[in-house]
């Protein structure tokens, strides 16, 4: 089974690039990406250079990872997810909505604690939250976002949830939790390590891996994109050796051996 649906995706990829190869310029065509709310810098930079290696467009939403999965089950016309976990390209797949054999992991990302104008050094994160001298720490809702849930179960091992239970502000994504702090309507932050690369500042502390699962990040192609070479081109490119370079820039691990 499991050969069966590597076969499919394949089979779309090779009839996607035969069209490219033969149409042409009326091989052009236009995928609509849901991005989480992580991932939409990178997936900018990615998509400029997916375009201009070849004839296709990249059109980009985003948003929460859970408010993507609950609006592409309702119906969303999009070609291609790039969820911020695995659960939810899995479950497109279970439901008939994603292709079997499509879903890949695209980047691992890190969780960092951050806060405009607090000062935290590389090694003193856990102190700072353990000290709890701050109003208010922004995180994910971690009913929507992998950030989200992530950042509650460093708290947890950290032991120090019941104290900072009450300081908690949960944005809608990953973004708004960024903004929140951006903003100074929160004093820190548990956020992603690619909103704070974009900064350019070592004041943050990067969340041991241990504390938490690994924040992998699945990518699937829809149902409604199998048959439109950019969407299916679009992945193969995000596993390309081309790709790699980005994601690192923006702080992301490798994903699936490529």
């Amino acid at each position: 089974m499991y050969w069966f649906w590597r076969t499919e995706f394949a089979v779309l990829l090779r009839f996607a690039l035969i069209v490219s190869v033969f149409g042409g310029e009326a091989a052009a065509a236009q995928a609509t990406v849901a991005v989480a709310g992580n991932f939409i810098a990178p997936a900018r930079a990615l998509s400029e250079r997916f375009e201009a290696r070849t004839a296709h467009e990249i059109r980009l939403i985003n948003g929460s990872t859970g408010g993507l999965f609950a609006q592409i089950v309702h119906g969303a016309p999009v070609d291609v997810f790039l969820a911020a976990d695995q659960a939810r390209p899995q479950a497109l797949i279970r439901q008939g909505l994603g292709v079997a054999g499509s879903r890949f992991t695209y980047a691992v990302g890190r969780l960092v604690l951050w806060g405009r104008g607090f000062r935290i050094r590389h090694g003193d994160g856990a102190m700072v939250l353990r000290r709890g001298g701050f109003e208010r720490l922004a995180i994910a809702n971690p009913k929507l976002a992998p950030y989200g849930a992530a950042a509650m179960a460093v708290l947890r091992r950290l032991d120090v949830l019941p104290a900072v239970i009450d300081k908690l502000v949960y944005g809608q994504n990953i973004a708004q939790a960024f903004q929140f702090v951006a903003t100074g309507n929160a004093a820190l932050g548990l956020l992603a390590l690619s909103q704070i690369k974009q900064r350019e500042t070592d004041n943050f502390w990067t969340v041991p891996a241990m504390l938490h699962d690994p924040i992998r990040q699945d990518a699937v192609l829809l149902r409604r994109g199998r048959d439109n070479a950019a969407a299916v081109e679009f992945l193969q490119f995000l596993r390309g050796d081309a790709a790699r370079p980005i994601l690192e820039s923006f702080g992301y691990g490798s994903g699936d051996a490529r």
